[in-house]
């Protein structure tokens, strides 16, 4: 905790030093950090990737950030550490409390990740809006213990603000999630217009969409 603390208060090119030297995270020279609580046991940052402030991130076992991907100011992310003693999620070997991050991705602001299992986040997605919660972990009500599964969201897609992200959740690439929609389940069809409580299909995407093929993360 006191190296932790120490960390902050340093000013960023010494703190990136001292991040990589008492943690092992890799991060790129030309990533940040702003004024952040980001520990987990595992820190992965590609050039250009940026982590702005008032957002925290513990409890997890691995953090990784594609090139130029970014989470926004106010994020809360956080799991169920991996090998404890816990009789938590012992049931599940295989299990990665992980946010995976591919190039350009993106996270907002004043989202909550659960990173109990994996999230994955594909290349030159947005998180969009405000107030979203993914949620990996929940209570099997049929076995009385706590169960968690994996969310994927594919590459090139966009998820509107303030919506709900259950585990065993797909979302394919090139298609988009509405505001305010229950993502709960598995979807195949890309191009396609997810939304409502829960998510189904709308409409299909033309593939003329500009969004789908931009080559740059930031959207002006």
């Amino acid at each position: 905790m006191f190296l932790k603390l120490i960390s902050c208060m340093l000013p960023w090119p010494l703190r990136r030093l001292a991040l990589m030297r008492w943690f092992g995270y890799e991060i790129h020279p030309r990533a940040y950090i702003g004024l952040a609580w980001i520990f987990p046991r595992k820190l992965s940052m590609g050039e250009g990737a940026r982590i702005d402030h008032f957002t925290v991130a513990i409890h997890l076992e691995q953090i990784s950030m594609g090139q130029n991907a970014t989470i926004g100011r106010s994020n809360w992310i956080t799991g169920f550490p991996m090998n404890t003693d816990s009789l938590h999620f012992r049931h599940q070997l295989e299990r990665k409390a992980e946010l995976r991050m591919g190039e350009s991705a993106a996270i907002s602001k004043n989202h909550h990740l659960d990173c109990t299992s994996l999230i994955h986040i594909g290349r030159f997605s947005t998180i969009a809006g405000y107030n979203s919660q993914f949620l990996t972990h929940s209570i099997d009500v049929a076995e009385n213990r706590q169960d968690s599964v994996p969310i994927y969201i594919g590459d090139y897609t966009f998820v509107g603000t303030n919506v709900v992200v259950l585990g065993g959740a797909v979302l394919p690439a090139y298609s988009v999630l509405g505001a305010k929609a229950l993502l709960n389940k598995a979807h195949t069809d890309e191009w396609t217009l997810y939304g409502g409580v829960p998510a189904k299909r709308i409409q299909k995407i033309p593939p003329t969409a500009k969004y789908f093929t931009r080559t740059t993360g930031f959207v002006y």
